[in-house]
């Protein structure tokens, strides 16, 4: 930089001595000054401005209109700090109950990604084989023609049929005391193929992994989850749904009939609370998600391993790791999960690099959680960090 003499007309000042050096010094403190100014300005974390907040107010009242959504709830963190959270419409039609941030919805099957990270804080205590046969720790499931292990049931390829045709879409009261109870639906049914040869997407697969964790630790699964999970996370509203408890704030369900909002069918979910039986709010599973980038509940190579695709036999990849779908979208990194079930559809998703999370809940199992997710993520992406998504990643998706 270069520091020029101030002239007026044809007259100039010229310094020498100890006010020369004075002036050279200011100047010299005034350069460092606006380094830092522009070093700081250049550091500083993304933001998300009141036009964007808006612009996501936008996409979640649209989107409530035409799929007669009763309520949303959004959660938006980054670099670890909540920046946007807000419910809308009710959580509770018949009673006229807003929704709010402590209104907890049902996470569907976002609870096996939550699952994923308690065997894997077991594997790195060195108490979990992820290899081993799940009859070593869970010996109440029935043995098979070929053994399974927990890494196969985390990554669906296992074997155990998913929910039968029949079972899709009616109302199940019957309630299970202990987990390994529930394996009277399907543990004796044959296996779909040889673990490790194909996949197929399984909630039967996670009451196994449920009841493996059960084995590893001696406690039962909801107490495992609240001590290797919840509480190192600052998961504060996320419990059981169970039927019988009292839980306040909890949502009531809905779906959709003739096009009128209907009370959703009754669900008793104790059969599978490993693979989707559990509630929560955006808030706590962006608390999970940043506890994970933080490094607060898993080293960085095994969440490196959790968030890796798992392969079949063949050499080809899925696009799911261990209790987590993973992949790219528009080029960046994700991980997460979606969840539908009776009265509820949801989706989280981590953008690791970026260091952003977004999750959505809703009452309702009409809708696909993860379309509102895709459409807030690609203005995030946009106004945040410059990056324009294609409407048609921004807006797909299925729910699981």
């Amino acid at each position: 930089m270069q520091f020029h003499s101030f002239s007026k007309g044809t007259r100039s000042h010229h310094l020498s001595g100890p006010r020369k050096s004075r002036h050279i010094g200011r100047c010299l403190l005034i350069a460092v000054f606006l380094s830092s100014v522009l070093l700081t300005a250049q550091l500083l974390p993304a933001q998300i401005q009141p036009a964007t907040a808006q612009h996501l107010d936008a996409i979640v009242d649209k989107a409530m209109k035409e799929d007669k959504i009763p309520a949303v709830s959004v959660a938006i963190a980054l670099n670890g700090q909540i920046q946007y959270q807000k419910s809308f419409g009710r959580a509770d039609i018949e009673n006229d109950v807003p929704a709010t941030p402590e209104t907890l919805f049902r996470t569907a099957s976002i609870a096996k990604a939550m699952t994923a990270v308690a065997a894997m804080r077991l594997v790195e205590q060195g108490k979990l084989d992820l290899d081993a046969p799940v009859q070593r720790y869970c010996p109440a499931f029935p043995q098979k023609p070929w053994p399974i292990t927990t890494r196969q049931l985390m990554g669906h390829l296992s074997g155990i049929r998913h929910y039968s045709a029949d079972e899709v879409g009616t109302d199940n009261t019957r309630h299970f005391a202990k987990l390994s109870d529930g394996f009277v639906i399907f543990g004796n049914d044959p296996l779909l193929f040889e673990p490790g040869t194909k996949y197929q997407y399984s909630t039967y697969g996670f009451s196994v992994v449920g009841c493996v964790l059960e084995g590893v630790t001696g406690k039962p699964y909801p107490e495992l989850m609240q001590q290797l999970v919840f509480i190192p996370s600052h998961m504060t509203h996320t419990v059981v749904d169970d039927v019988f408890e009292i839980v306040p704030h909890r949502a009531r369900g809905y779906s959709i009939r003739n096009g009128q909002i209907i009370n959703a069918g009754l669900m008793d979910s104790s059969y599978k609370i490993p693979g989707g039986g559990y509630v929560s709010t955006p808030a706590d599973l962006t608390a999970l998600a940043d506890a994970l980038l933080a490094g607060k509940l898993l080293k960085a190579d095994t969440l490196k391993l959790m968030w890796t695709a798992q392969k079949l036999r063949d050499g080809r990849a899925t696009e799911v790791g261990l209790g987590w779908h993973v992949g790219k979208l528009e080029g960046e990194d994700i991980a997460g999960h979606t969840g539908g079930q009776a009265g509820a559809s949801c989706s989280l998703t981590i953008f690791p690099v970026r260091k952003l999370v977004v999750a959505v809940m809703t009452n309702t199992d009409q809708t696909e959680g993860i379309k509102i997710d895709r459409q807030i993520s690609a203005v995030l992406l946009k106004d945040l960090f410059a990056i324009d998504l294609d409407h048609k990643a921004a807006t797909s998706g299925t729910s699981h």
